[in-house]
């Protein structure tokens, strides 16, 4: 097979290349059968969305360890134009508090917009009463920064292979940041309505449609730069994890 030189590899593959690096099948090891070693992998967006730019968007995350145990990497990338517009890689180390949930600590990487960011993490990621997923990080970063992310996800089955997924969100910022056009409160909002075709448990194409807003500071740098505040996407894509 032939070496891919990462220098080559542009931040948005790397992302999924990292992912990618973890993407295999369980492993047992003979002295550990009561709490083996495992990882999973799992896509949770692969989409382009079609809008006022028609990216191209990238979400997924992975872990490796045991059942209370394990490190995390989450990535999020968009590219508009052959270009990335955001590129994001978290690595965190998570311990379960409870069947449901578990605590993340941990660092992130932007590497897009420029100029690039880093942060602490501190999560929350579980499974709230009525089997809504959520995953909630307060964001610490360089020179006094703080971020909020809240998101929330729901599959209601239709049919035995028929899921409606509707998702949700919520980004704030403690202070503005001009380099990076964002303000501080409740920056931007995201709303998602996905069908997915279960042609696997592991595997499902989806359509849908997405809303994105940006509120305050942020809208006013939208504005300024001459771009939209507001933007409703169809979207086609596939989920996936092994």
């Amino acid at each position: 097979m032939k070496k891919i030189p990462l220098k080559k590899l542009s931040s948005f593959n790397l992302s999924l290349f990292t992912l990618c690096l973890l993407g295999v099948s369980q492993h047992t090891f003979a002295g550990a059968k009561d709490d083996p070693l495992l990882t999973m992998i799992n896509i949770d967006q692969l989409e382009q969305r079609n809008g006022d730019e028609n990216p191209f968007v990238f979400e997924g995350q992975a872990w490796v360890g045991y059942d209370l145990d394990k490190v995390w990497l989450k990535t999020e990338a968009e590219r508009v134009d052959g270009e990335n517009e955001s590129v994001e890689l978290q690595v965190l180390y998570s311990k379960a508090i409870s069947p449901f949930w578990n605590i993340q600590v941990g660092a992130r990487r932007d590497f897009k917009p420029d100029p690039e960011r880093n942060w602490g993490v501190i999560g929350f990621q579980g499974v709230a009463p009525y089997y809504l997923e959520v995953d909630t990080a307060l964001f610490i970063g360089e020179s006094g920064r703080t971020a909020l992310r809240v998101e929330t996800e729901y599959e209601l089955m239709l049919t035995q292979r028929l899921v409606l997924i509707p998702e949700i969100e919520l980004n704030f910022f403690g202070k503005t940041d001009e380099e990076t056009e964002t303000g501080s409160g409740l920056s931007n909002s995201e709303l998602g309505l996905r069908l997915a075709y279960e042609i696997r448990r592991e595997f499902a194409p989806y359509i849908g449609i997405n809303w994105e807003r940006k509120y305050g500071t942020t809208a006013d740098f939208a504005k300024r730069d001459g771009e939209s505040t507001n933007d409703t996407q169809f979207v086609m894509g596939v989920s996936a994890w092994f």
